[in-house]
């Protein structure tokens, strides 16, 4: 299963390194990553998305609380969160499909944000599934590259991810 994880740290030099090494010397794999920063000045917010089960995810949580630069960990898989990734998609597009791709592109509520005599590149924002949806559909008419975000997670309503 899936878990995502809201990481509070400190904005310094190597804090990432750290982070990501714990999961390295623990044989955990990160499945995607997202650092930004906070509306706290000298705080940052890691989204991790690791794959395990509920075990392998509380000893990552224990760990990640034990390195000196995390103030907080939260599992945002338990808690009812909003979810997002963005996605760009360079396809092919010859002026005979270009109409058709548009209508993909809309169905789907992305935008072109680029294009040339030979491709177009789509902007798509949802959630994994509906990113899966449309790069099967748009795998006909020949996808050229692809790059994703990776989760980024806010919990639902009024509640915040508080720094302690």
């Amino acid at each position: 299963m899936k878990h995502v994880l809201a990481v509070l740290v400190e904005d310094k030099p190597g804090v990432l390194t750290r982070v990501a090494g714990l999961f390295s010397r623990r044989g955990f794999n990160i499945d995607n990553l997202a650092v930004g920063e906070t509306i706290t000045p000298g705080i940052s917010r890691m989204t991790i998305t690791v794959d395990g089960s509920e075990t392998i995810v509380e000893q990552v949580v224990k760990q990640l609380n034990k390195l000196i630069n995390v103030i907080k960990v939260s599992n945002l898989s338990e808690e009812p969160s909003v979810m997002r990734e963005l996605m760009l998609i360079k396809v092919n597009a010859e002026v005979g499909n270009r109409s058709d791709i548009q209508q993909v592109v809309e169905t789907f509520r992305g935008k072109v944000i680029d294009v040339s005599p030979d491709s177009m590149i789509i902007e798509i924002t949802g959630n994994e599934e509906k990113m899966e949806a449309i790069k099967l559909l748009l795998q006909h008419f020949g996808i050229k590259e692809i790059v994703r975000t990776g989760k980024i997670a806010l919990l639902r309503g009024s509640q915040i991810t508080k720094e302690i």
